[in-house]
């Protein structure tokens, strides 16, 4: 697979993953052309303006929480609602779902992951980060499965290591990457284009 082929970078992440998000998105060059769709674990009792903390990060496009049926455009960054599930539609617009948690979690990164993979397949790359619980390791391996490229970040580098290191288990053919390297990988994505 070509690094230029990705149209899909969706980046998961719990307890922990936060800073890690922030420095993913401040990696990202002004011309990238892909769509970005981040899943973060919040509480969902307590207001969150995670949005908008993410939309002042530099080179970033508003941060974005979707609608459902909205449209999914490239180049742009899309956080999955607090206390929905984000999936993607064949027709590749947004679709949020109110169904019961999944590993405690809505949003939950299993339901986004395996939706973005069955939509995007190849032209995925699927980042799984810091958490405390196992939600992503059967999105990380549907990223793997339909072809895409499954990053998950070196549980040694995590706040949380339990979320890396199960998905790591179980996904042998995932990239184990320390956060630097996965912020490497993101700037190399658009290199080549």
């Amino acid at each position: 697979m070509q690094k230029q082929d990705i149209k899909m970078v969706v980046i998961g992440g719990s307890a922990g993953s936060l800073p890690v998000v922030m420095s993913l998105l401040e990696a990202l060059p002004e011309t990238f052309s892909f769509t970005v769709v981040i899943v973060i674990h919040r509480s969902k009792n307590v207001l969150s303006e995670m949005d908008k903390l993410l939309s002042h990060i530099r080179n970033v496009p508003n941060v974005h929480e979707p609608d459902d049926k909205e449209p999914i455009l490239a180049h742009r960054v899309y956080l999955a609602p607090q206390n929905y599930h984000l999936l993607i539609e064949t027709n590749k617009t947004f679709s949020l779902d109110y169904s019961e948690p999944i590993s405690f979690s809505r949003p939950s990164i299993d339901v986004t992951f395996e939706s973005v993979a069955q939509v995007y397949a190849q032209q995925t790359v699927g980042i799984l980060l810091s958490g405390a619980n196992t939600d992503g390791t059967k999105g990380v391996s549907e990223v793997i499965r339909h072809g895409g490229i499954g990053i998950v970040q070196d549980p040694n580098t995590a706040e949380y290591p339990v979320m890396p290191h199960a998905a790591l288990l179980q996904n042998q053919a995932a990239l184990c990457l320390p956060t630097s390297h996965i912020t490497t990988f993101l700037k190399q994505l658009n290199d080549n284009i």
